[in-house]
């Protein structure tokens, strides 16, 4: 988003043809008159306060920045568990996550200018040196072209646009003759290749030595890009054809934009997430705000704050009432069909989206922004992090976080717009969750899971690019910045370009290419910026009313269900047939369903709807078929709580989600694999036991150690070197036999998770460790107790807390040593046969597979599926209401019909960010 973004939708008129200097002065004057409005009444920060949190932010900053810089650079970014860099082909394959990788010092470039915003500016200088002197970007490796635009072609024209700024301030870079600028045309004419479609839309990704069609580019054949991908270029590229002269950056950029805009759905007016790059059909169907399509809409309303080329705006408008009229649905901004846009393509959203409401404040829409805004805040104080997906009544679907700064974004510009003191609170809010959280030794570290607390080994880049310049930006005064950033665009990436650029090298051709537009129901927004007597009416409290409905949204139902019920009552009509209360026995139900799709457009809807909610219902009783994931957290010195790891449940054994969590010192059993009556009863009396996997069944493994007088066990793999990172996800079963005599807690660890403890006690000795259904907060007494020590104690501190690796761990105990830990066949021996015992899959984490399976010690693999089904009909005389048996043929034949809508929803479902 752009602080003109928080200039345009001040709410003032604003000349079509106006400089932008007139621009920015009547701006500023109308940011006086909005802020003016909206504080009245409002309780202010204190400057003091102010300053005190700018100061955290700081330090924040300089605890991530120094860090990578120790221990990461030149790498691209940080693994701040282990205290190392992440080098692309040295660490396990996280797949298109590691495409924005290129081994250009990725995190480097990525915060070049937010080293100028906070007022950093020696170490800016010291930072572009080592760019020009470290950085290669001739490196056979294959990059995403939309990563590599926003993330190191921002970077370094954003670094570029600062350093000019401060040699004309006379002060510091007066070395600089435009190095970086030279740096960003080389990125560029590397990127061009990609460009060599019929269409004009981009290859996802390019090799940056070899570029795209040539036998050692390893690439070349992919098909299909997201619009996202192609649709969020221009600003980048058309900035560096202004600073450079070469027109043909923004040239390529507008062609792949200007392609986008015919293959829109004419009917909806809305764009599909996933494209054929040769043909311009639409592989993927649905449509939202969220990822794949998100800064598409984005960078066309700020090409128009740019460039100042009508078409973008008129472009934007037109998508933006199709998004107002069928994916808003305030607070929710829920996924539709292209074709079918009245139709939900899926029941959850993602947290990508969390950028529209300071996309709004930009259009100049507040009052919606406002809405959404505080749904997703109040998510985030139930989960502390806003969840990578969540559901329409706000449960988390992916759990994992990497500390995504969109929130952050929207909280600066809606503060901007409003001056609502409120959003200083929600800023403070996200610091303290920050520290609290995700705060490590060597930096900050993604979550892996939002609802147990533990970390993945990350720092992506744009952490320091766009977190920490928004968090200052929102509590610092005018007079705290060393430049005016009202003459500044933010991209994507939050890269600053300067707005004069609108009036340089104008050599590319403006011609309207807009056509066929639909009659647009806020076309006072053409124009003008919305005036401010009705963005901001003579109410105080104004923000506050719109919030308030929406305080306690996180813990009731979807909002719009119970108004559309609401709805149906008052009229006198039946509310429709609910997939929850459905019943196969109900002659009225299934009476229902024969209608639906086939009386009315509403019933069409209702019926649609209806197998939406049942393929959402049924895949949620499978998941509570499953166990959560647990938490082990070491709490000794000198590791007080920051260390989490998740750990795989078991099916027998103390319940952690019932029960107060376990909490004890660890003590390895003798022999270590559990398997026979314990020759070290004393050393593991009263403590956690550590046992090894393998040999036997984990039932009993747990009753040789219970029999020994330990309060709780820890598996840990014995497969070498395996990791959650990579292996599959299994939760511990019994064995067949009835397990009810198992009274402490058993929990499961890869060995790389497993060895951090077993590190941990060969250095310290004494190591107490908490085993609960999810991480606790940290002990501040405890931790402050802990003597100050050298720079390199700390560095060997850093290092030994490696960290809080994570993801369910949840295997069954029956591999071999010589078999990996992905594999689900073992060989045993026929005593072990006899006992097999199954093992269900947990729901992962991220619980974006849904490839579960269940392993038993004969290595034999069944589906889930059919073992639920099993379950089913052994349960089916007591539970009639879900029974399908053989009274489930006439709905079959009912939903036969269906069967295309079905596949649909089933895509959605599986579908990752």
């Amino acid at each position: 988003m752009s602080e003109a973004g928080g200039r345009r939708g001040c709410g003032c008129r604003v000349p079509q043809r106006a400089s932008w200097s007139l621009v920015a002065a009547t701006a500023a004057l109308c940011l006086v008159l909005a802020t003016s409005v909206c504080t009245a009444g409002a309780a202010p920060m204190s400057r003091e306060e102010k300053q005190k949190l700018g100061n955290q932010v700081l330090e924040m900053f300089d605890h991530a920045y120094g860090n990578y810089m120790e221990h990461a650079y030149p790498a691209d970014e940080l693994m701040p568990l282990t205290c190392r860099g992440r080098v692309r082909g040295q660490e396990p394959s996280r797949g298109d996550v590691d495409d924005a990788l290129g081994k250009f010092s990725l995190t480097l470039i990525d915060s070049l200018d937010t080293l100028v915003v906070l007022n950093k500016t020696k170490e800016f200088e010291d930072a572009v040196r080592k760019v020009l002197r470290d950085v290669n970007l001739d490196n056979d490796v294959v990059v995403s072209v939309f990563e590599t635009n926003i993330r190191v072609l921002g970077g370094l024209l954003g670094g570029h646009s600062l350093a000019i700024m401060l040699k004309d301030k006379g002060e510091h870079m007066q070395w600089y003759n435009g190095e970086l600028l030279q740096m960003a045309k080389q990125l560029g004419y590397k990127l061009l290749p990609a460009f060599n479609t019929t269409s004009g839309l981009p290859y996802p990704r390019i090799n940056l030595k070899f570029g795209i069609r040539k036998p050692e580019a390893r690439t070349g054949t992919e098909t299909d890009t997201c619009t996202a991908c192609a649709g969020t270029l221009i600003l980048e590229f058309a900035a560096l054809s202004r600073f450079t002269g070469a027109t043909i950056f923004e040239e390529y950029a507008r062609k792949a934009l200007d392609f986008l805009w015919e293959k829109r759905q004419r009917s909806s007016n809305l764009v599909g997430v996933t494209i054929n790059i040769h043909t311009g059909d639409w592989v993927r169907k649905d449509s939202g705000v969220g990822a794949g399509i998100d800064s598409y809409y984005e960078y066309l309303l700020k090409a128009y704050v740019l460039l100042g080329d009508d078409s973008f705006l008129e472009r934007f408008n037109t998508h933006y009432d199709a998004i107002m009229r069928y994916i808003s649905q305030p607070p929710l901004l829920l996924d539709v069909h292209i074709h079918k846009p009245m139709l939900n393509a899926r029941t959850w959203m993602d947290a990508l989206l969390a950028f529209f409401p300071g996309l709004q404040v930009l259009k100049g829409d507040i009052r919606p922004a406002i809405e959404t805004h505080e749904m997703l805040y109040q998510v985030i104080k139930k989960h502390n992090f806003l969840p990578e997906a969540f559901t329409t009544d706000f449960r988390v679907h992916w759990a994992q976080h990497p500390l995504r700064p969109e929130f952050a974004e929207s909280t600066y510009f809606l503060y901007k717009a409003t001056g609502d003191p409120y959003y200083l609170e929600v800023g403070k809010t996200l610091i303290e969750n920050l520290n609290k959280y995700a705060r490590v030794p060597c930096g900050f570290a993604a979550m892996k899971d939002v609802r147990t607390g533990s970390h993945e080994d990350r720092m992506d880049s744009f952490f320091l690019a766009e977190m920490f310049k928004y968090l200052y930006l929102l509590f610092a005064d005018k007079e705290d910045i060393i430049f005016d950033i009202e003459d500044y665009i933010f991209t994507t990436e939050a890269h600053l370009l300067p707005l004069w650029l609108s009036t340089t090298n104008r050599s590319i051709s403006k011609k309207n290419t807009t056509s066929e537009y639909t009659e647009l129901d806020d076309s006072n927004f053409d124009w003008t910026c919305p005036n401010t007597q009705i963005l901001f009416p003579n109410d105080p409290l104004y923000a506050q009313s719109i919030r308030e409905p929406l305080k306690n949204v996180v813990d009731k139902s979807c909002p719009r269900g119970i108004i559309r019920v609401e709805e149906s009552f008052r009229s006198g009509a039946k509310p429709p047939l609910r997939a929850r209360d459905f019943m196969a026995t109900n002659p009225e139900h299934l009476e229902i369903l024969k209608k639906m799709g086939a009386a009315s457009s509403i019933d069409a809807e209702d019926g649609l709807r209806f197998m939406q909610e049942m393929i959402e219902l049924s895949s949620q009783q499978q998941k509570e078929q499953q166990l959560p994931p647990r938490a082990v957290q070491i709490i000794s010195h000198p590791f007080f709580g920051r260390v989490v790891l998740t750990a795989g449940p078991a099916q027998f054994g103390l319940d952690l989600s019932k029960h107060k969590e376990t909490r004890g010192f660890v003590a390895s059993s003798k022999p270590y694999n559990g398997c026979s009556e314990l020759t070290n009863p004393e050393a593991v009396m009263g403590k956690i036991a550590l046992i090894q996997r393998g040999q036997c069944m984990f039932a009993e493994k747990a009753r040789n150690i219970q029999n020994a007088g330990a309060i709780g066990g820890i598996v840990i793999d014995d497969n070498e070197g395996s990791s959650s990172d990579t292996a599959p996800l299994f939760q511990m079963a019994g064995d067949g036999k009835d397990t009810d005599d198992i009274k402490i807690p058993m929990l499961f660890l890869f060995s790389k998770e497993g060895s951090i403890i077993l590190d941990a006690i060969r250095e310290h000795e004494q190591v107490e460790v908490l085993l609960s259904d999810k991480a606790r907060d940290r002990d501040p007494e405890m931790e402050n107790e802990e003597q100050p020590s050298s720079e390199n104690d700390s560095q060997n501190q850093s290092a030994e807390q490696v960290l809080s690796l994570s993801q369910t761990v949840d295997l069954a105990d029956q591999e071999t040593p010589e078999n990996p830990p992905d594999s689900h066949s073992e060989s045993s021996s026929p005593a072990d046969t006899e006992e097999a015992a199954d093992f269900v899959p947990s729901e992962q984490i991220s619980s974006s597979t849904e490839n579960h399976e269940t392993t038993s010690l004969d290595g034999e693999c069944t589906d889930l599926d059919n073992q639920l089904q099993e379950q089913s009909e052994t349960e089916e005389d007591s539970s009639p209401n879900v029974s399908w048996g053989s009274k489930a043929q006439p709905i079959d034949s009912i939903l036969a019909d269906w069967n295309e809508d079905i596949e649909a929803f089933e895509m959605m479902e599986k579908d990752e960010l």
